[in-house]
This record gives structure tokens, C-alpha cells and sequence, in this order.
């Protein structure tokens, strides 16, 4: 019985809450590109990159208020900062769509084309945040980091394996919940978000019953400029911040909203689990969970590793292409893509 608590504690530390915190990071990320692709009518490419500036303003700051002496206690300064790198993304975003995407959207150019211009927005957002805060990792993470150490829970439980979970972490999931409740509740009850609905639905019907366009694509940008901001900062605290990284994370991000089904905001939220699990179940080495589960004689001697975690990202891109390829409008019939 103490060696199957052991490898649950073990699969808990290594598998089960990092998945819980990813799947989070991932589900708030792919909500933005749905709400592009569902509302706006195109891949947004450059929506990783928006994640990566939102953290990047955040960062700096983050690093003015721990200068100042600011500090929100056991909890991470980035907290009391957020509120400003979201007002300086949705800045961003809107400044995008005046100046970019707006032309484009009067001359209702075909979304291959919305594709291209967002390809080509990524690479000038990805240039900006390089220059701003430089290619090289950042740590920004401060106060409490374990809301449970692994020390603390082995001289608890008597166990060999130690419980530890991270304050970043749980930090992420109860965001991730109070964001993903407050977008349910605004997309369903409240008289803009029902106009969203109906524009994604039928704009030439929205439109006839005297919905706004250009209030609809304003509304858009600022809820998936705020998202792309939270779910920037929270998998930069979560694990570190990189430019470049943020510019990888698009093929999960994207491959969660596809598996879920482009348009789709609760599909996105699964989605962004599923990739999560996936990535971390295939990337584990298994051996620890193993050998407390399996006789001696059976004990493995390798690490019972599927891929390298060098590899995470091609599991993202198998199960992209597998869906794409036997069920192109997701798991919860989004838009076809």
C-alpha cells in the first residue's frame, strides 16, 4: 500500500499537476484563438507572440515595483503588475487591428490573406518583444514557491515521496477558472457578448438587427488581448520566460483550439487539456511510478520514456495532423478549417 501511495505522490509531482497547470495555460491561450477564428473569421498567427508581449510588459513592471519595494507578499509582485500588461496588450492589439487588419477587413480580402498579414504581424511582435526585453531567459517570479513543499508533506505522510506543488500553479488554475467563468458568463448573459454570438453566427443577420460591427471586433481584441496577456504571464511564471518559446508554443496552442474545434470556446478549454496530458504522458520517463509499482524482478532498468521532452511539441503536431485529418471540425464540431 505505501509503494502505490508513493507512485501516485510521484505521478502527482511529475504528471497530474504540471498537466493541470499547462492544460490551463494552453486552454486560455487557445480561447483567444478561437474568439479570432470564431468571431473575426481567421487563424491568428501572431497570437503567441501577443502572449509573449503582454508577459514582457508585465515583466518590466513587475521589475519597477520590486525595485520600489512593491511586493504582494507570498504571492508573486507579476500579480499586482498584470493589470497593466493587459491595459498595454489591449493597447496593442487595437493598434494592430486599426492600423493592419482593419484595411482588410473593408476590402473583405479572403481569410488566406488575414493569414499571411497575421504571419507577417508575428514576426514584427516577435522582433518588438526581442528588442524590448532581449532574447535571453527571464525570471521574474517571486514571494511563497510551494504552497505545499515536498519536505513538509514527507514529514506529514511518513512517505518516501514528497507532495510538492508549487504556488505558480495553483495560481494558474484558479485564474484559468475565474477567467474561463467570467468569459462564459459574458459570452451568454450579457447583451455585447450575445452580439458577438450573433455575429459569429450570421453577420449579414447581425448586422440587419443593428449590431455594430466594428464594436463586436473592438470587444473581440480586448477579451483576447486580456487572455493572451493572463496566459502569458502565468506560463511565464509557471516556468520561465524566453521570447523564442512563447513563438513555439503556437503549434500546441493552435492544436488544442483545432482538437477542440476552431470556434468552439468549450472545445478549446479540453483541447488545451488534452494536448497538455498528452505531451507530458508521452515525455515522462516512467521508470520512478514503475518500479514502485512492479515487482523487483520486474523493475525496469531504462527510463520508460516514449520521446525525449526535446520532442514535446511533435506530439502537439502528430495529433494536429490526426485530427485534421479524420475529423477537421474538432472533437466539439467547431468550424471546419
Amino acid at each position: 500500500m505505501t509503494d502505490f501511495l508513493n507512485a501516485i505522490v510521484a505521478l502527482s509531482n511529475f504528471v497530474l499537476i504540471p498537466g493541470l497547470a499547462y492544460g490551463a495555460q494552453l486552454a486560455l491561450g487557445a480561447l483567444g484563438v478561437t474568439l479570432i477564428y470564431g468571431i473575426l473569421r481567421f487563424s491568428n498567427f501572431a497570437h503567441g507572440d501577443t502572449m509573449a508581449f503582454g508577459a514582457t510588459m508585465t515583466i518590466l513592471i513587475t521589475w519597477g515595483f520590486q525595485a520600489a519595494g512593491i511586493t504582494a507578499g507570498p504571492l508573486p509582485t507579476a500579480l499586482l503588475a498584470l493589470p497593466f500588461g493587459i491595459l498595454a496588450t489591449i493597447g496593442l492589439a487595437l493598434l494592430t487591428d486599426k492600423t493592419v487588419y482593419r484595411f482588410y477587413r473593408t476590402q473583405k480580402a479572403a481569410p488566406v490573406i488575414f493569414v499571411i498579414v497575421s504571419m507577417g504581424v508575428m514576426f514584427i511582435m516577435n522582433g518588438i518583444v526581442r528588442f524590448i526585453i532581449g532574447p535571453d531567459e527571464q525570471r521574474f517570479s517571486d514571494g511563497e514557491r510551494f504552497i505545499v513543499s515536498a519536505r513538509d508533506f514527507k514529514e506529514w505522510s511518513g512517505l518516501r515521496e514528497g507532495l510538492a506543488i508549487k504556488t505558480t500553479q495553483g495560481i494558474t488554475v484558479v485564474v484559468a477558472v475565474i477567467c474561463v467563468t467570467a468569459l462564459f458568463y459574458f459570452l451568454n448573459k450579457t447583451r455585447t457578448g450575445k452580439s458577438m454570438r450573433a455575429y459569429s453566427d450570421n453577420e449579414d443577420l447581425a448586422l440587419l438587427s443593428g449590431i455594430n460591427p466594428e464594436r463586436v471586433v473592438m470587444v473581440t481584441w480586448i477579451i483576447v488581448a486580456s487572455l493572451a496577456c493572463i496566459a502569458g504571464v502565468l506560463y511565464g511564471l509557471d516556468k520561465s520566460f524566453k521570447p523564442f518559446v512563447y513563438f513555439q508554443l503556437l503549434l500546441p496552442i493552435f492544436a488544442s483550439a483545432v482538437v477542440g474545434g476552431l470556434g468552439n470556446p468549450l472545445g478549446a478549454i479540453f483541447g488545451g487539456f488534452l494536448i497538455a496530458y498528452s505531451e507530458i504522458f508521452i515525455t515522462y520517463a516512467w521508470k520512478k511510478v514503475l518500479v514502485y509499482l512492479m515487482p523487483e524482478a520486474l523493475e525496469p532498468s531504462g527510463l520508460v520514456q516514449l520521446l525525449s521532452t526535446d520532442y514535446k511539441f511533435a506530439v502537439s503536431f502528430a495529433i494536429l495532423v490526426v485530427v485534421l485529418l479524420f475529423k477537421p471540425t474538432g472533437l466539439f464540431k467547431g468550424q471546419s478549417v
